[in-house]
């Protein structure tokens, strides 16, 4: 299973296993660990792209990159003119890529009339597509649904059309809006996207291993796969996939004395990003993610979440999670 480059206007990415964006979760920490594990391009956070303009404190905190190339920061937003000045914005801190953000379900932001509801009217999605384009020098990429609903599933026509207008690639999720993530991505749909342009397209929705991945290339016809809620736990799994594609072996999921290496890392991390109190909450999330893939038996795994879920002390939590893995079977203990 021999794997093929995937090139972004000129920008060679290491492979074709991509970590998606995600709200609350592809923060500095986990773009990072990911990055270094494999993937081969990682995503921040949504951004306001308003909010970013105006040098939100809190917006600036997601769009800081440690390295990491290239450096692909996500926009949204519904007002053409705000969109072009974080753009700029997003260049100017060093943004390699700048992805628009035309795919996600959320209420709180299809509700303002970005995300996902910009596929209700391609003609003002175009508008902020050649608003951006026009704003920077980098490429600029979309990522979208297959449409609003199962009656207007328009990702074709807005692709093609987004190519029109220069954008230098299309991630589709092979879901609607309104199905938010429930059922089945529908990988095969992708194949009509793939089909109206000459830029590539990667694939995202339900991949959780390496063979779905594969999967999924095959069949959409697809040129890269994004990982999304897969990687939750798992920041290795985009590497994995990478591998998978690559050589045709699945190097399975690390052992466990890394699986705890990578999970103290992220936490420790969490802590210095955004201080131990407001780190150690955001953290809990993950640390959850991090029992539930460690292949623990389920009654293990509840009563270490409830454990160390609840700790206020940092220090207890990172002592509780070696702890945790160094309990694993006779021959998976950690050192």
């Amino acid at each position: 299973m021999a794997d093929t480059t995937l090139s972004i206007g000129g920008i060679n990415l290491r492979n074709r296993a991509l970590l998606a964006p995600m709200s609350g979760v592809s923060d500095l920490p986990f773009r990072t660990l990911a990055h270094d594990l494999g993937a081969g391009m990682v995503v921040t956070e949504m951004v306001a792209s308003d909010e970013l303009a105006r040098e939100s404190a809190k917006v600036i905190r997601r769009t800081v990159n440690s390295g990491a190339r290239p450096f692909v920061v996500q926009l949204a937003g519904r007002e053409a003119h705000w969109m072009a000045e974080g753009a700029r914005r997003a260049e100017a801190l060093g943004a390699d890529i700048i992805d628009i953000n035309m795919g996600c379900p959320a209420r709180e932001v299809t509700g303002k009339l970005s995300g996902s509801a910009l596929m209700r009217d391609l003609d003002h999605a175009v508008c902020l597509i050649d608003a951006v384009v026009a704003a920077v020098s980098v490429p600029v990429t979309v990522k979208m649904r297959m449409g609003w609903d199962r009656a207007s599933l328009n990702a074709p026509e807005l692709a093609a059309r987004a190519e029109a207008a220069g954008v230098r690639m299309i991630t589709v999720h092979g879901r609607t809006r309104c199905c938010f993530f429930k059922g089945e991505a529908d990988w095969g749909f992708v194949g009509r996207v793939k089909a109206r342009v000459d830029i590539p397209v990667v694939v995202n929705g339900d991949v959780a291993s390496p063979q779905q991945a594969a999967a999924a290339l095959a069949l959409s016809g697809a040129d890269g796969v994004m990982i999304g809620r897969g990687a939750y736990g798992a920041p290795w799994l985009p590497g994995q996939v990478a591998t998978y594609l690559a050589t045709g072996r699945d190097p399975g999921p690390p052992p466990s004395e890394v699986q705890l290496r990578v999970a103290c890392e992220h936490v420790a991390a969490m802590l210095s990003h955004y201080g131990r109190s407001l780190g150690l909450r955001n953290a809990r999330k993950h640390i959850g993610w991090y029992l539930e893939t460690s292949g623990r038996p389920r009654s293990d795994v509840v009563h270490w979440r409830k454990r160390l879920c609840t700790d206020e002390d940092a220090n207890r939590v990172l002592q509780g999670l070696r702890a945790f893995y160094e309990q694993a079977p006779a021959g998976e203990k950690a050192a």
